[in-house]
């Protein structure tokens, strides 16, 4: 029986239309279609009223490292709880352990360099974000539009690179079957060339959030 903070590649194939990717180095799944165009489309609308330049946990001296810009959607929101309640039935964690549900907009040329979701336990910022809720565990991503060109998902390891389509969600596991950190998660959020990229991504914790 999984823990209240655990999901597992059954709990999320028994949601409907998902798909385990054949990845032995690590867990990513799909899922088409999972948000419906009107919720892509009202959650779009917050990220640009809301947007703010996006930054990093432990800064790499890399100015263009992550240029996209960020939103922290209001949790009241009816749609931002609709997501939330979708994310909830697809993964059974409970909501305790999830991080506020944040979104992000590239413009053309923006990006997010190679990086994980996990923090690095040797990083500077470990014990700020961490002290808390503990490791990131599992990611869940939904693009909420097509892009024109450009602003790929690449996962350089795994040699898969995951096109933005409105509706979309990716979920991967941020760990090995060990329970320690996968650096084959490592993905980067390819330039946009043509238009806009506007996504949404869920993070789950090893413990409650806890944060105000």
């Amino acid at each position: 029986m999984l823990q209240p903070n655990e999901s597992s590649g059954e709990r999320l194939l028994a949601y409907g239309g998902v798909q385990k990717l054949p990845f032995p180095k690590a867990e990513v799944f799909q899922r088409r279609g999972f948000a419906e165009p009107e919720l892509c489309a009202q959650l779009m609308a917050l990220i640009e009223a809301e947007r703010r330049p996006s930054t990093l946990a432990d800064a790499n001296g890399d100015h263009y490292f992550r240029t996209s810009e960020t939103c922290d959607l209001d949790a009241a929101h009816p749609a931002v709880q609709a997501m939330e309640a979708k994310l909830d039935a697809l993964t059974g964690i409970d909501p305790a352990y999830g991080e506020p549900l944040q979104g992000q907009r590239y413009d053309v040329g923006q990006e997010f360099k190679a990086h994980t979701d996990y923090f690095a336990p040797d990083g500077e910022d470990w014990e700020k974000y961490c002290s808390v809720a503990g490791q990131r565990t599992w990611t869940c991503m939904v693009y909420l539009n097509d892009v024109e060109a450009g602003g790929a998902t690449r996962f350089k390891v795994l040699k898969k690179s995951f096109q933005p389509e409105a509706g979309k969600l990716l979920a991967w596991n941020n760990r090995r079957p060990d329970g320690e950190v996968n650096p084959n998660t490592l993905h980067h959020g390819m330039k946009v060339r043509k238009g806009l990229k506007y996504v949404l991504t869920k993070w789950y914790r090893e413990k409650p959030w806890g944060w105000e």
